[in-house]
């Protein structure tokens, strides 16, 4: 039976150390305070024992982790509440000093690395022992925020999992944060070629170039003590017992080549010219689609669609890239429910999400004061949610063992309807859609997939 053993667990510090320091949160953080990691796995092929491993890979990905952090050093840090007793959190960081550091957990797995690096679906079980786990809260409230993990699998490949919590950073920082350290592994290995590529930039650790004129982080928090000191909010409404145990869960990929994306934006553009159509729109707007078909068309009323958008180049004056923080505001889409499963479901969906996005245009954060409870009462409507994007090009991560393989957003299976986006591993070009389903729903996804393509070349 296939197996994951620990080798080692290791306390990685920054290298010089950093100068640590406490950072406060911004209104665009304070939301996911009392969410959890985003975790994503890394496969590279590695046709080497363990030992080679250990004595030849290993050293290169602990120094230039060590290398990253430092400039990247609240990542070392925890959330805590603030000493000043107000109810407030804020990050604290030593900076690597005093024991301080990421946990790296170094592993070797017996399972098949050629499946789980493999688009077809899989037991998402399985890539949990890839993912490294964040050390426990402690009794004060006060959490770590980052943890990697390396897996070897003897002659077969290398899996690297790093989970960042999310109020530490979005997505765009947390792969600023992995290209560092993939760039200043590449460099440490001879004959990778590192030095021919420059380094990205450092990340920009100034939180005062995200204003808060209104207030928005209490405000935020406030609202968060008194749901919480009411309880938590209902939960949507469970769906019937199942004759035996509960389904597996499985995990699989689908492909948007190119043409697929163009012919579908040709498709929106005939039936309402006036949206704003982007290749994120039309690949939402087709898995959109296709789980509402899993469905069945049991839902009725209204279908909900979830997603983040990035605000640092909307907001004035824009925020650099490499701001390390969160810079996100939440994106609300809805349709008919039988209109989104019928015969022109993709079309009706892409216009309400280009009708949505295009909104934004007269402030990026108009209702801002109303983001929060907002996305707490559509909880019960069970939305469909995205996480990742084509942008951040996630297969462009390379350790000095070329790309990756496969690249997974596993944390996805955290929230049910949530739809992983990533460029294509073999054709950038294209999107990859990352989805976790009962595997019955997974057969049907997948049959709604093909047939929706088939039906753009007809």
């Amino acid at each position: 039976m296939a197996g994951t053993k620990v080798l080692d667990r290791l306390t990685v510090g920054a290298e010089p150390p950093a100068p640590g320091g406490v950072l406060p949160l911004t209104f665009f953080d304070v939301p996911w305070l009392f969410t959890g990691p985003v975790e994503r796995v890394f496969f590279y092929p590695y046709p080497h024992t363990a030992e080679h491993f250990t004595a030849h890979l290993l050293p290169s990905l602990v120094s230039s982790l060590s290398a990253a952090l430092q400039g990247f050093y609240p990542l070392l840090g925890r959330v805590r509440p603030c000493p000043d007793g107000g109810g407030g959190y804020e990050f604290c960081s030593t900076g690597g000093g005093a024991g301080a550091g990421v946990e790296l957990t170094v592993a070797e797995s017996s399972d098949d690395f050629d499946e789980l690096s493999g688009g077809g679906p899989r037991d998402v079980a399985r890539l949990y022992a890839l993912v490294p786990q964040l050390p426990r809260t402690e009794e004060d409230g006060t959490f770590a925020l980052a943890a990697a993990q390396v897996t070897v699998f003897a002659g077969r490949g290398i899996a690297v999992g790093v989970s960042i919590h999310h109020v530490a950073c979005d997505d765009s920082s947390y792969m600023h944060f992995v290209k560092t350290w993939a760039w200043q592994c590449r460099v440490r290995l001879p004959g990778a070629g590192g030095d021919a590529v420059p380094p990205p930039p450092p990340p920009l650790l100034d939180r005062s170039v995200i204003a808060d004129p209104e207030g928005l982080a209490a405000r935020t928090l406030d609202e968060m003590r008194q749901l919480a000191s009411n309880g938590p909010p209902p939960p949507p409404p469970p769906p019937p017992p199942p004759a035996g145990p509960p389904p597996k869960l499985v995990i699989a990929s689908f492909a948007l080549a190119r043409d697929h994306i163009d012919k579908l934006k040709q498709r929106v553009a005939a039936a309402a010219a006036a949206v704003h159509c982007s290749a994120f729109t039309v690949a939402c707007a087709f898995a959109w689609a296709c789980l509402a078909r899993v469905e069945g068309g049991a839902r009725a009323g209204r279908a909900h669609l979830l997603f983040s958008v990035e605000c640092r180049r909307r907001l004035a004056p824009p925020v650099p890239q490499e701001y390390l923080g969160n810079c996100l505001r939440p994106c609300f889409v809805e349709v008919d429910a039988a209109e989104l499963v019928g015969a022109d479901g993709v079309v009706a969906a892409a216009a309400a999400i280009g009708a949505s996005v295009g909104a934004l245009d007269g402030g990026v954060l108009d209702g801002a004061g109303g983001w929060f409870h907002k996305i707490l009462s559509l909880v019960p409507e069970r939305p469909m949610s995205v996480g990742g994007s084509p942008r951040y090009g996630v297969y462009g991560t390379d350790f000095g063992l070329g790309r990756p393989a496969k690249v997974e957003l596993v944390s996805i299976d955290k929230t049910p309807g949530t739809v992983s986006l990533a460029e294509g591993r073999d054709a950038p070009a294209g999107i990859e859609i990352g989805v976790v389903l009962p595997e019955a729903d997974m057969a049907r996804f997948s049959s709604c997939f093909s047939d929706g393509l088939e039906e753009l070349l007809l």
